[in-house]
């Protein structure tokens, strides 16, 4: 039996000194660890797998998501399962990063940044809160707070607000404000600091060789000002910084998650990792010896979001670790007191969004003010011959939705002009000379994340670029360019409507490109 008193707080509590029992042991791991499940309705199997591991976090996905009448059953089932405390997460950042696709659609984060319009962020992310709050989620991985120092970055890019850390901050953390001012926790990520990398830690283990000066003159920044803005939840980045700790990546690190952020900054929100079924942790160190190098790094709760196997070899080496004494007693204790106030603060609950018009007309506003120009790009005239050559399929980078199909594409500029579309499976393989030369008006769309090479750099050039994703594919092409920061149906229709000439692109990217496009 424990010593505990629960009418005291955590640091006021005796100490534990009688063994725990392994069912005690189960207990206290299963509720420091959030999973992933392959459902889209609750199952026995399922059930009993939450109850036997005391879990009281998930993280849902695509694949868990039809409708929203069956993700409201799923999220109450989990709810009914994982008891009053559940915490009940998902990824909707805005832009490609979006899991349910019916609600209100918010721009990518960049789009808001070329906007430099804080209010405009606080509605957004109000917006964003009251939409998945209705479909029963109470913690949104959200915002992101690295910044876009970093061009070549395959997996921040448009998710950033900007290169400034001062104004990153002010614009990420008032879509925090909206969001929490609806009652959805949200986490900002990716702590330290993942901007500033050209490497993917779902596929490698990046590293950041900056100074300490130069990381907290920049990568550091935002996340400071989140501390002290009180953010109630922060994710740490699978990124080693060597002038921090050249052995671990910050997600193992106690020099970063204790004597930094705990110790140095006083942070007192929820520490959780990012998902350690990445190849960066889960290739590199195995994922049960990850979590529990995790946790006695000083993070709060481990996200294992692999298979059901990853998930038991996890929950099993944190039983050990918790039975053995190596992670004591009263640190457990810590961690589960800080989750609780943020269930206690932002809990699950059964609700209707009555505001939803309203905020698909938001959505679309603010898609609008962050169209940006580079390059004084000017659609042809209504009723022109226009060839688009776009990409034949739409893909995920693993991370963001997959893009938007050619054919939808073709479709918008179907309502304008005589379109001919030309497609290509493969940019670097396509070959750009067999586009004919003649009086069509050529329209390049690009709607996926990964950059071009060097054959379409060199080789060819359209009279206009949509840049449907990632910003920076304006700087692998040498024509004007039109940039939506996403493909969201309503950014897809700012679009289409700059080219009917109804709206103007005003946005500014939030980024410094001197110097950054490629020579042809």
């Amino acid at each position: 039996m424990t010593n505990t008193n629960p009418a005291l707080p955590v640091d006021q509590q005796p100490p534990h000194t009688a063994p725990l029992s392994l069912d005690q042991a189960m207990r206290l791991a299963g509720q420091l660890v959030m999973v992933r499940i392959s459902v889209t309705n609750m199952d026995e199997n399922l059930a009993q797998f939450l109850r036997e591991h005391h879990i009281r976090a998930v993280c849902l996905f695509r694949n868990n998501m039809t409708d929203e009448a069956q993700l409201k059953k799923l999220t109450s089932d989990l709810r009914a399962v994982m008891g009053p405390e559940a915490l009940i997460a998902l990824d909707q950042e805005g832009g490609a990063v979006v899991r349910p696709t019916w609600v209100p659609q918010p721009p990518s984060a960049m789009a808001l940044g070329a906007s430099d319009d804080a209010d405009l962020c606080y509605q957004v992310g109000a917006a964003v809160a009251r939409g998945i709050k209705a479909l029963g989620f109470n913690w949104n991985f959200a915002p992101v707070l690295d910044l876009n120092n970093n061009v070549d970055n395959p997996v921040i890019a448009e998710r950033s607000f900007g290169a400034d850390p001062q104004r990153a901050s002010t614009l990420a953390l008032a879509w925090m404000d909206g969001s929490l001012s609806e009652g959805v926790a949200c986490c900002v990520k990716h702590f330290p600091g993942h901007g500033d990398t050209n490497v993917d830690s779902h596929r490698a283990l990046p590293t950041v060789n900056k100074s300490l000066a130069e990381l907290q003159a920049m990568e550091f920044a935002p996340f400071q000002i989140a501390v002290s803005r009180n953010a109630p939840a922060m994710m740490t980045a699978h990124i080693v910084y060597p002038a921090l700790d050249a052995d671990n990546p910050a997600t193992m690190s106690p020099t970063i998650l204790t004597d930094l952020l705990r110790e140095q900054w006083q942070y007192r929100g929820v520490v959780i990792t990012d998902g350690m079924d990445m190849q960066a942790i889960a290739g590199r160190y195995g994922v049960g010896n990850a979590a529990v190098k995790a946790l006695l790094a000083g993070a709060d709760m481990v996200m294992a979001i692999g298979s059901r196997e990853a998930q038991t070899e996890t929950l099993a080496a944190l039983t050990e670790v918790i039975l053995s004494g190596q992670i004591s007693y009263q640190a457990v204790q810590q961690k589960l007191q800080r989750i609780s106030e943020l269930t206690a603060a932002y809990p699950c609950i059964d609700t209707d969004c009555q505001t939803e018009a309203a905020d698909r007309l938001l959505m679309a506003h603010a898609w609008q003010r962050g169209l940006t120009s580079v390059g004084d790009p000017q659609p042809p005239a209504k009723g022109s011959r226009v060839r688009l050559v776009i990409r034949a399929d739409a893909v995920s980078d693993g991370v963001s939705e997959s893009g938007i199909r050619a054919d939808k594409v073709a479709t918008m500029l179907a309502g304008l002009y005589d379109v001919e579309t030309v497609t290509f499976s493969d940019a670097a393989q396509f070959d750009w000379h067999s586009l004919p030369q003649d009086d069509r008006f050529v329209i390049l769309a690009s709607t996926v994340r990964i950059r071009y090479g060097e054959s379409a750099r060199k080789s060819w050039q359209p009279d206009l670029h949509l840049v449907l994703w990632n910003p920076f594919h304006m700087l692998d092409i040498q024509a004007p360019a039109l940039i939506t920061y996403g493909f969201a149906s309503p950014a897809i229709e700012a679009a289409r409507a700059w080219l009917a000439g109804d709206v103007s692109a005003q946005g500014r990217i939030p980024v410094d490109i001197a110097g950054k496009r490629h020579c042809t």
